[in-house]
């Protein structure tokens, strides 16, 4: 029960990070260190604490070398740490299969939109628009964002990896 109850909060946390990506492009600070704090509370309880750890020591130094190479972000960095220590130690590889299958998925639609979409969305308001069309306001955001090319929310991708993993085990 307490297992369930933990994963449920970690992914509503995941999926939290992977909003806030889409809309403002960053992952909370809060977020990675719940997810961390789960996976290290999930890992100690199931005996397998130094072999998280460790996993979740390569996938982040992996990580990090993937952000000082300019491929990924900050954020992205940390979250996927965090994510390493909730799953597993023993489905890190699956972890890290579904997450890369999840970014090209990923990257392909935002290929594929950037295709379809109408081009000249203008620039952006400069009155403030009402939180009731806090939807639309992203939209537009991200139509802009796909059109010149810019970032993808790959916490989204890492989100997806996580509940893959959990949810629907290769095995």
């Amino acid at each position: 029960m307490l297992h369930s109850l933990v994963l449920i909060a970690a992914a509503t946390a995941l999926l939290f990070a992977a909003a806030h990506d889409v809309a403002v492009r960053t992952v909370p600070n809060l977020v990675s260190l719940i997810v961390a704090i789960a996976g290290l509370g999930l890992n100690t309880l199931d005996g397998r604490l130094p072999q998280a750890l460790f996993g979740g020591g390569l996938v982040f130094a992996a990580a990090w070398y993937c952000w000082r190479r300019g491929w990924i972000g900050g954020g992205d960095v940390k979250l996927l740490g965090a994510c390493a220590l909730l799953v597993p130690p023993a489905a890190l590889p699956e972890f890290m299969l579904s997450t890369a299958i999840a970014g090209g998925v990923l990257a392909l639609l935002y290929l594929a939109l950037a295709r379809v979409l109408p081009g000249g969305v203008g620039p952006p308001r400069a009155y403030p628009i009402p939180r009731a069309n806090l939807v639309p306001r992203i939209w537009r955001a991200e139509r802009r964002r796909i059109r010149r090319g810019q970032s993808l929310p790959y916490s989204c991708a890492i989100t997806a990896g996580v509940l893959l993993t959990l949810y629907v085990p290769f095995g």
